[in-house]
């Protein structure tokens, strides 16, 4: 069974959307997504299990399990195939890469969870555009969104980079640079307009101390 909310299905989610809720089984039971409010959350589609681009990215983020729950950030992994087939998938994982997916892994067979967050155009007949991951905090409020063709693998450590970022910067006092990693500085918020001669050649573009 999935349930969508039907509040959110007029148009794609875009950053500082409220993400779509929805409740649909998973590898981990069944899911609802709400239930992750009061912690970051990444939630990521891929097109279809036992894929070779698809595979390395679980066994990517698995062996970093750790270090996203150190930022108390959960993922969550959707594709459309059946739980049947995400069960045997994860297993296969684990005997051939000696890595555990801890993550739950849920289903969307009609597609209608990818068509609520926009990831497939409305008359999208397969899943193959289905590379979407969604970076949402504590609130339920979508703060990225990263989409990939079907053979580039996404990046565990760009993953964890953007949400220590997020982090680090949603008090609005500071902006993360090009680049930025946890240690170095921010960058000042943009002026508001009231530029006088003594802010200096580098006003538009400056570093907090």
């Amino acid at each position: 069974m999935i349930a969508v909310d039907q509040m959110n299905l007029a148009r794609a989610v875009r950053i500082g959307d409220l993400a779509p809720d929805f409740v649909t089984r998973s590898t981990k039971g069944e899911l609802t997504l709400s239930s992750y409010r009061g912690r970051w959350l990444i939630f990521f589609s891929h097109p279809a299990d036992f894929t070779p681009v698809c595979t390395t990215e679980f066994v990517g983020l698995a062996k970093r399990q750790k270090e996203f729950d150190a930022l108390d950030c959960a993922l969550v992994g959707l594709s459309v195939d059946s739980l049947y087939s995400h069960l045997a998938w994860v297993r296969a994982i684990e005997a051939n890469f000696a890595v555990k997916v801890e993550f739950p892994v849920i289903e969307d067979p009609s597609m209608v969870i990818g068509h609520a967050y926009g990831m497939l155009d409305p008359t999208s007949k397969d899943a193959m555009a289905m590379r979407a991951a969604y970076f949402i905090d504590p609130k339920g409020i979508v703060r990225a969104i990263i989409s990939y063709p079907h053979n580039v693998g996404r990046s565990a450590d760009e993953m964890l980079r953007l949400v220590r970022a997020l982090k680090t910067v949603e008090d609005g006092k500071g902006f993360a640079p090009e680049g930025w990693q946890p240690g170095m500085p921010l960058l000042a918020p943009p002026a508001d307009g009231n530029i006088t001669p003594d802010e200096g050649a580098d006003w538009f573009c400056r570093t907090l101390p």
